[in-house]
């Protein structure tokens, strides 16, 4: 790993004490989800970020985290073998073509039940 930065920052430090004093002294937003003129509110919504130190850890913190009740489960990746003329002819369905594959499936599971 190399021990400093070997690009050029982008800004200027002078640049960057220019952009500090134009920027508002208040912030509206009324997309954000808390107040971030609110310091107390800030610091509630961001007191358990996901933060990791790699990649196993993140994937560990992500699997741990559930889906809430009422989500529909989420789905499993898997490989299948189809004809190049069967999976040419889905494909040419247009976007959405998988699901139409699952919605295939469920109703041949159900038509066999």
């Amino acid at each position: 790993m190399k021990r400093n930065a070997t690009s050029k920052p982008s800004i200027s430090p002078e640049q960057r004490a220019a952009a500090l004093a134009a920027a508002p002294e208040h912030v509206d937003d009324p997309d954000c989800p808390y107040d971030p003129n609110d310091p107390a509110a800030v610091a509630e919504h961001w007191k358990d970020p996901i933060t990791s130190h790699s990649l196993a850890e993140l994937r560990g913190t992500l699997a741990a985290r559930r889906r809430g009740p009422g989500r529909a489960p989420a789905k499993v990746s898997t490989t299948i073998r189809l004809d190049a003329d069967v999976l040419a002819a889905l494909k040419a369905t247009g976007p959405g073509w998988q699901t139409r594959i699952n919605d295939a499936m469920r109703e041949y599971i159900e038509a066999r039940r």
